[in-house]
């Protein structure tokens, strides 16, 4: 129980932290809307041209681009979550204090992501989507349990975005900066989670290959459980398939790290 508790606070610490960015999360949503506005009429010049792309009608289509802007930063795409102060604290040496703490580095940093993920959720996820439900014909179900699979399937997204982005930070132990890293998996992130285009719109072995990584947790499974195309329970055992191999790996990864630290240590 007190294991609990304390994760607890972990999460609601990491909720505050970044409430208090207030300036920033008012300038984000005013971003994630812009860039849904350019994408929704993208989106709807091409699907006048290929109605159906991808196995989506029009109203589909326009709630996956408003869909994908309200889930951009609660799944760190792009990073900005706590990957960068973990490789600040390795490239330092501070990171052999929290080694040493009486509490998992891992389980430390996901419940602190968990805080992250649930602020930018409400603070940002919100109001872009609520906007595009405002201004174009969206397919939003109705059904308060579509809304409960789709927030399912948002936190086993959640946690591949981490352990993904924990994998990057650990890598710092050896690269001693893990910028490179962190650049490429950025971009693969952009690219194979659905964030520009829906991976369903992929052609042949390509699609099949994208939509097999585990980026496609982060946004394209989610917004097909909501959407109902895509069976929820097979899409939360890939999820959970993915998250539960990329957690034993930033595990092994961790172990390897600390003998690292201890050997450079004395």
């Amino acid at each position: 129980m007190g294991t609990a508790r304390l994760y607890a606070s972990v999460v609601a610490g990491g909720f505050r932290r970044y409430a208090t960015y207030r300036t920033a999360t008012v300038a984000g949503v005013f971003t994630n809307t812009v860039f849904g506005l350019i994408l929704a009429y993208i989106f709807l010049a091409l699907w006048d041209v290929r109605p159906h792309l991808g196995g989506y009608d029009q109203a589909q289509a326009l709630s996956y681009v408003w869909l994908s802007q309200a889930l951009l930063m609660v799944v760190a795409v792009m990073g900005g979550g706590f990957e960068d102060e973990l490789v600040e604290r390795i490239r330092t040496g501070d990171i052999a204090i929290d080694l040493y703490r009486p509490v998992d580095l891992q389980s430390w940093w996901l419940a602190q992501d968990a805080g992250r993920a649930l602020f930018h959720l409400l603070g940002r996820g919100v109001v872009p989507l609520a906007f595009g439900a405002l201004f174009f014909d969206l397919a939003l179900p109705a059904d308060p349990l579509a809304w409960l699979a789709f927030l399912v399937a948002v936190t086993l997204g959640v946690v591949v975005g981490f352990a993904l982005r924990f994998l990057v930070a650990l890598s710092a132990f050896w690269l001693l900066d893990g910028a490179g890293v962190a650049q490429l998996t950025m971009i693969a992130g952009v690219f194979c989670s659905g964030m520009l285009l829906p991976l369903n719109v992929f052609p042949g072995t390509l699609g099949e290959i994208v939509r097999a990584l585990p980026w496609s947790s982060l946004i394209q499974a989610p917004v097909d459980v909501l959407l109902g195309t895509a069976d929820p329970l097979g899409t939360y055992a890939f999820q959970a398939g993915w998250a539960c191999a990329l957690l034993a790996a930033g595990r092994l990864l961790q172990s390897a790290a600390t003998r690292r630290v201890v050997v450079q240590g004395g």
